[in-house]
């Protein structure tokens, strides 16, 4: 079956079989179809797009076109979680701890930072030693003694993917819903799932900023992932601000030990990842209701079993033994912390989140490109909610640089990104909407 026949029979607009698509998703991962052909198939997709059959069985030879991990031995059922990414999003860092300490078990397979937003993997390597890639046989040691482990994308799962998307980065045929769908599945069920929960971000922060975009692929994403068979869900999620009060790497570390030991109660940040945790205990049968799962969830933070499990797994990986205890002892300290201060009295009352994400990338906290090496210890913190009350001269936030000028440059920004009003704004709801 030539290349350029299963181009032409998508170019002209018919549903490819499963035999084609894995005939071509086979060529791609092998070498036998050129980047012309892988690009020309792109284009064709974006225009023509697929039927859920079609995204399906790309996502299926994708998946297939590497390992696909097995987690026999663990009698606990295989769960995971995917964002779409966001300013201040962190909620991997403690939702895998807290889905642990509740009996799933989290093989979670995470990324970098794109453009304004952060990754994972960044900041978890502001902890010192932490292994972001180990080996097969660590990360299954540490999903049996732990219960989860969250590590970087091996060279061996789903090699397809990664030189599609390649292709599609240099080919403007990235924003196809069935090929993002095909790109995020063909991962996370090459991690051997058994659930998975989908987050998709709308809002300035997000890359979805239209809320019937995010309405579009998180249907795709569940469909797909169902047909493909997983149980999967998707929420969809504000993200008009950050979400939790820091933005950098490091900073959103110390976030996160500060959620574990019960110190952001009350924040859109804990109303996102209990829910988050609800559905994936109900979609793997451990919890009746989501009521039921947000109450585990509260109790594997309250009792301390969640900072004990995030804690384990850090030092399993490679970190500090006392990481949780001492958290400031380990993690890098920027130079130059200065608050910043509201120039007006009001309301803060919007935020462009993409403004403050690039602000931290311009500090060095993110990647211009590839090669660039990152700057941990940068960022903001003790940043102020929408909707908070501000005199002239009050700190809304803090900054964390590397000098004094790049402090004034970024203070600037945050600044520029958020609008101080008169009234307050209307109150927008962290979860936006249920998927299923």
């Amino acid at each position: 079956m030539l290349p350029q026949e299963i181009i032409r029979h998508k170019r002209d607009g018919h549903d490819l079989s499963r035999e084609e698509i894995a005939t071509f998703v086979a060529g791609v991962t092998d070498g036998s179809v050129s980047e012309a052909q892988a690009a020309a198939f792109a284009m064709a997709v974006f225009f023509r797009g697929m039927s859920r059959n079609e995204t399906v069985g790309l996502t299926l030879a994708m998946r297939d076109s590497g390992s696909v991990l097995k987690w026999d031995g663990i009698d606990r059922p295989i769960a995971d979680k995917h964002s779409t990414g966001g300013v201040g999003d962190n909620v991997s860092l403690m939702l895998a701890p807290i889905a642990a300490a509740c009996g799933l078990a989290v093989p979670m397979i995470s990324g970098r930072g794109l453009g304004h937003t952060g990754g994972t993997l960044d900041k978890l390597q502001s902890i010192p030693g932490y292994d972001i890639a180990p080996d097969q046989a660590r990360f299954a040691r540490v999903m049996q003694e732990v219960g989860c482990a969250i590590v970087g994308q091996t060279s061996d799962l789903a090699p397809a993917d990664r030189r599609l998307y390649a292709i599609r980065d240099v080919t403007a045929t990235v924003e196809s819903v069935p090929l993002i769908t095909a790109s995020i599945l063909s991962k996370k069920l090459a991690a051997g799932l058994q659930t998975l929960l989908m987050d998709v971000k709308v809002g300035s922060g997000a890359f979805m900023q239209d809320i019937g975009e995010a309405r579009i692929l998180a249907r795709s994403l569940v469909d797909v992932a169902n047909g493909a068979g997983v149980p999967t869900v998707a929420l969809i999620t504000d993200m008009n601000e950050p979400l939790a009060d820091a933005a950098g790497n490091a900073l959103e570390v110390m976030n996160c030990v500060d959620f574990l030991a019960g110190r952001k109660a009350g924040t859109r940040l804990e109303t996102v990842v209990l829910a988050e945790v609800a559905e994936m205990l109900v979609r793997a049968g451990l919890a009746s209701t989501v009521e039921e799962g947000r109450g585990m969830a509260r109790s594997a933070l309250s009792s301390g079993r969640a900072m004990e499990i995030f804690a384990r797994m850090v030092h399993a990986l490679g970190g500090p033994a006392d990481f949780c205890e001492r958290p400031e002892a380990y993690l890098p300290k920027a130079p130059v912390i200065l608050d910043i201060l509201a120039p007006a009295a009001g309301y803060l009352a919007a935020c462009d989140g993409r403004t403050l994400g690039l602000a931290v990338v311009d500090m060095g906290g993110g990647r211009r490109k590839t090669t660039d090496t990152i700057d941990h210890s940068v960022g903001f913190d003790h940043i102020l909610p929408l909707g908070s009350t501000v005199e002239k001269g009050q700190p809304i936030a803090r900054v964390h640089a590397a000098s004094r000028e790049q402090a004034k440059r970024a203070g600037e920004a945050l600044l520029a990104s958020y609008t101080i009003a008169a009234s307050p704004p209307e109150p927008s709801p962290a979860i936006i909407e249920r998927i299923g």
